[in-house]
């Protein structure tokens, strides 16, 4: 197949396809559509930026355009489930964009907003639902909502799915779905928890495709590592970011706390950033994701969980300044870049103790990452006490300041409260067996005290002035 014509797609499809100014499919494009068009499952292996939801969106508009009839009360006709706030609302973007000269409906539900919207959205069902795992099941929960009459279920980006622990949510919520049904997991890489989880769910004539090597990273970015002690992270940040050859820079810290301290840091040296992770409000993701598309915000600090929705045109340079400590996620966070046929450049910042992960990254990909030295003119660091939050006005209530809340924003689990698990902090010392007289707390046994956020933890297979002359390798602005 050489254009989306030769497809044979409602013509209403290829409008919309050419408005946007799209003739020829991508390779997991061209391999998928046949086999979704025929009806089959489907496991597809791509890295992000492949063009993989239109691999599914196109074939799925098409099946409902061509066997038309309206969607049950509080049901819908297809189901996409997808890990994150920002991932879910691109989908829905794409549904409604190659559909917009279609009658079908579609809606987009995740957590952080006024459930009350969603539920009246979905009284007279759609045709297309994207949601995530757990506001889904907070409205099944609530009788708002119906999987009895789902025909398609698309499980988007399926690793970081059982990444984040959604594993009980998905088998809960597949359980609610016809049997009789096609289904279609798409997946950067392929694990075998993902290889497991497509042989119990693909059951009609599954067919699988992938367009590059499993966990390959992406070719047109040009891949660097600094070895640099935590202390130096900052000044080093700031000395990559002093380049103006650099236009749109993502930063990737593990932490939510290391994300808010990092975008601290640049703004006490004149430099303007954005966090967003899952500490943020949904409008404060909307605004930062805003600023950072229309180029009003140069950089944009992410933790992996955040990140993954993250479709910006024109990053050049993706920065770890904190290694993941889980390998996929290495693949995926310079995927932010080279998207659409350009180049990128992705640096990352490695300390003593990030070594072994640098291992397991280069292991995994293959590629021994080139070695870069650390400038030796690097900017003296802002003392730590000039960093503190500012103390809040009178008569407002102070933020909470445990060590890895954002701006008083209430706490939650990095996987975003709303769509994934709500992980329990434990806590040395917690009733009954901790606890003193008095409301002083010990040590249970077995109880570690939480690592400082800087200090990289292995995981059973998770994740979390000067100019520098050899960082003008990305692209230009102009």
């Amino acid at each position: 197949m050489t254009l989306f014509s030769e497809f044979g797609l409602a013509e209403p499809i290829l409008k919309a396809l050419a408005s946007e100014g799209y003739e020829k499919p991508t390779p997991i494009q061209a391999q998928s559509i046949p086999y979704v068009l025929e009806g089959r499952d489907l496991c597809g292996i791509a890295q992000t930026g492949t063009g993989k939801t239109a691999a599914f969106a196109l074939p799925i508009l098409h099946r409902l355009e061509t066997n038309r009839r309206p969607p049950i009360r509080k049901g819908c006709r297809t189901l996409v489930l997808s890990p994150t706030r920002e991932l879910s609302g691109q989908i829905a973007d794409s549904f409604r964009a190659y559909g917009r000269n279609l009658r079908l409906s579609v809606s987009v539900v995740f957590g952080g907003v006024n459930i009350g919207k969603q539920e009246r959205e979905l009284v007279n069902g759609v045709d297309v639902l994207v949601a995530t795992p757990g506001r889904l099941l907070d409205l099944i929960d609530r009788n708002s909502l119906s999987l009895r009459d789902v025909e398609i279920l698309v499980l988007d980006e399926a690793d970081q799915m059982l990444d984040l622990g959604f594993i009980h949510a998905l088998k809960r919520i597949v359980k609610l779905l016809p049997r009789e049904r096609q289904s279609l997991f798409f997946s950067a890489t392929m694990p075998k928890s993902i290889s497991s989880l497509a042989d119990e769910y693909l059951r009609n004539n599954p067919a699988k495709v992938a367009v590059t090597p499993v966990a390959t990273t992406a070719e047109r970015v040009e891949q660097s590592v600094i070895f640099v002690q935590t202390n130096q992270k900052s000044p080093l940040l700031e000395a990559v970011l002093r380049d103006d050859t650099i236009d749109r820079v993502l930063v990737f810290s593990r932490t939510k706390h290391g994300a808010d301290k990092i975008v601290r840091y640049l703004e006490k040296v004149g430099i303007s950033a954005a966090a967003i992770h899952g500490n943020k409000s949904q409008p404060q993701r909307e605004r930062a994701l805003s600023a950072f598309r229309a180029g009003t915000c140069r950089v944009l600090v992410a933790t992996d969980i955040a990140a993954r929705g993250i479709d910006v045109e024109g990053v050049t340079h993706v920065v770890n300044y904190d290694l993941p400590n889980v390998p996929e996620s290495y693949v995926h966070r310079i995927g932010r870049t080279a998207r659409a046929g350009a180049t990128g450049v992705a640096i990352s910042f490695c300390n003593d103790e990030e070594r072994a992960y640098l291992k397991d990254i280069e292991k995994l990909t293959r590629l021994k990452v080139p070695v870069m030295p650390l400038p030796s003119d690097l900017p003296a660091p802002v003392p730590a006490s000039e960093l503190r939050r500012e103390q809040p006005q009178r008569g407002r209530p102070a933020p909470h300041a445990r060590g890895n809340q954002g701006h008083g924003a209430p706490r939650q689990a990095e996987p975003n409260a709303e769509n994934g698990p709500k992980r329990r902090r434990r806590r040395g010392g917690q009733k009954p067996n901790g606890q003193k007289p008095g409301g002083q707390q010990t040590q249970t046994q077995g109880h570690k005290p939480a690592q400082h956020h800087g200090a990289p933890r292995r995981s059973e297979g998770r994740g979390d002035g000067a100019q520098v002359a050899w960082l003008d390798k990305g692209p230009r602005r102009g």
